[in-house]
């Protein structure tokens, strides 16, 4: 049945950024397809939230709680090899970036955005991989999903660290894609405006949605369940001939739908 390729039953993923938005839904998500996960984020109160409904779903949870760096992110691997014995999916979702004028972005405002939205990444990506393959000796394959942004490939004012560092690890992904095939694929998520608390200033804000909702093809803000349905799809069999793309879960959209009112210079 084709359903079944949809399945990661007795697979184990790790999550980050998990705490809320994407990140959550993703996990429950993944249980809910048959997974038991490791979930980490800062704030512990959100995780318990979470691995309860991972439970209710009936798979196990793991919680992580930490700021994440490189190091942080890295343990992540131990620690479900730790608990569960074997790793097979990784969910690099942690990552963002303030915007900000061109002249009031520093050097040091690029060099934190790229640190936080691919060196973090490429931290437990890179820890996993003896896990990944470990796991991939049943036959199956390793499955890394970076979420990155509509903003790493439309321009707009105001996102110039954000969007390079999405750029940047979308890239990543193709050039990782190429180094860890075939036995562990890689690939990446570009998501569009998704109501998360990043957005709850528009979300508030009757105006500001409806401005956003009309710069968007599909007339809507994207659920956090569009972009697990998404994640589930490349890390499950169903997606077993992907590797190296770049999914665009977007509304449609060919530029950024929210315009932040940055004057010209």
């Amino acid at each position: 049945m084709i359903g079944d390729r949809f399945r990661v039953t007795g697979r184990v993923a790790v999550i980050t950024g998990a705490g809320r938005g994407i990140g959550a839904a993703t996990a429950v998500a993944l249980a809910q397809a048959g997974a038991d996960v490791v979930i980490s984020a800062r704030t512990e109160d959100q995780l318990a939230t979470v691995a309860r409904e991972v439970e209710a779903a009936g798979r196990r949870a793991v919680v992580v709680p930490a700021d994440l760096s490189d190091p942080a992110a890295a343990g992540l691997a131990a620690a479900a090899v730790e608990a569960f014995g074997r790793l097979d999916i990784v969910v690099n979702n942690v990552g963002g970036a303030l915007p900000r004028p061109f002249l009031a972005t520093t050097p040091r405002h690029l060099e934190n955005a790229f640190r936080f939205n691919v060196v973090v990444a490429h931290s437990l990506t890179q820890a996993a991989v003896p896990h990944l393959l470990a796991s991939s000796a049943d036959g199956g394959t390793g499955s890394v999903v970076s979420i990155t942004s509509a903003v790493g490939r439309a321009a707009g004012r105001g996102y110039l660290a954000y969007g390079t560092a999405k750029a940047a690890l979308a890239h990543y992904t193709r050039l990782a894609a190429a180094d860890l095939a075939p036995r562990i694929r890689v690939n990446a998520i570009a998501v569009g405006a998704v109501a998360t608390s990043a957005l709850d200033i528009v979300l508030t804000d009757d105006t500001l949605r409806g401005r956003m909702e009309r710069a968007t093809p599909l007339g809507r803000i994207g659920d956090p369940a569009d972009v697990a349905a998404a994640v589930v799809f490349l890390a499950s069999p169903a997606g077993g001939y992907i590797t190296g793309k770049i999914i665009e879960v977007d509304g449609g959209i060919d530029r950024p739908n929210l315009d932040l009112g940055i004057p010209d210079l």
